[in-house]
C-alpha cells in the first residue's frame, strides 16, 4: 500500500486527492476529531497516505450498515482507517488488523486507546497479510478492508472470499489506480493489476459490487 513508502501486502495504499469541487465537499462533509487529526498527522510523518475522511466516513457507513462484529483489516497504518471502522461496528465488535511494520502498530494502538477503545475491541498482528490470512476463520468475518499494494489484491479478494460470511462486504482502496484507472494507456503492473482485479469483481458470480468514488476509489462488494 510511488511516493509513500509502504510495505508489501501489509500497509496503506494511497489516498489521493481531487481539486474537484463536488469531491472536496464530499471529503469535508464528515468531519474528523483531534484523534483521527493526530493518527492522520503521524502517519504522514512516517511516509503513508491514510484513507481520507470521505473514504474513512464510507468504512464506517459499510461497517455500520452490516451490524459488522468481527472485521479483518489488511494495512494497520497509523490506526486511521481503524478508527473509522471501529465507529461503524457494534459495541462488542473485535477488529483483527494486519501489518508488517511494529512500529506502525505501536502507533496505532495507542490512537485506538486515545479514541476511547478497550484493548479487547482489537486484535493487532504484526505479519504479512498473506501468511496471516490463512489461520484465520472461513466464513467468520463480516467485513475485509484491503489497504495494500496493488501487487497483493488477487490474493486478498481471494482471501476474502473465504473469510466473509455470505452478506459480508469486501472494499479495496485504491480503486482509481493513482487516477490512472480509466486510461487505456497506463499499462503500469500496478495500474493493470488494479483494473483486472476490478473487472473480475465485477464479473463474478461471487459479488456483488459498486465503485464509490471518495478517497483513491472504493471498491465495496457484497459476498453473494
Amino acid at each position: 500500500m510511488l511516493a509513500a513508502r509502504r510495505c508489501p501486502i501489509a500497509t496503506v495504499a494511497g489516498s489521493g486527492s481531487s481539486t474537484n469541487p463536488t469531491s472536496q465537499f464530499a471529503e469535508s462533509y464528515v468531519t474528523e476529531d483531534l484523534v483521527l487529526r493526530t493518527a492522520r498527522s503521524l502517519a504522514r510523518e512516517v511516509g503513508l497516505e491514510a484513507v481520507t475522511p470521505g473514504a474513512g466516513a464510507a468504512l464506517r457507513l459499510l461497517a455500520a450498515a452490516g451490524n459488522a462484529r468481527a472485521v479483518v483489516e489488511i494495512g494497520t497504518g497509523t490506526g486511521v482507517s481503524g478508527v473509522w471502522l471501529l465507529r461503524g461496528m457494534r459495541a462488542d465488535g473485535v477488529l483483527t488488523t494486519i501489518d508488517v511494520e511494529v512500529e506502525h502498530q505501536r502507533i496505532a494502538r495507542r490512537i485506538f486507546a486515545e479514541s476511547g477503545f478497550a484493548a479487547g475491541r482489537t486484535r493487532i498482528i504484526t505479519g504479512r497479510a498473506l501468511d496471516v490470512l490463512p489461520r484465520l476463520a472461513d466464513g467468520a468475518y463480516d467485513l475485509v478492508f484491503v489497504d495494500a499494494e496493488a501487487t497483493g489484491f488477487t490474493a486478498c479478494v481471494e482471501a476474502a472470499l473465504r473469510l466473509l460470511r455470505p452478506g459480508g462486504v469486501l472494499v479495496l482502496n485504491g480503486a482509481f489506480a493513482g487516477g490512472r484507472i480509466g486510461d487505456p494507456a497506463a499499462r503500469d503492473a500496478d495500474t493493470v493489476t488494479v483494473r483486472e482485479t476490478v473487472k473480475a469483481i465485477r464479473e463474478s458470480e461471487h459479488w456483488v459490487p459498486a465503485l464509490l468514488p471518495v478517497g483513491s476509489g472504493l471498491l465495496a462488494a457484497v459476498r453473494c
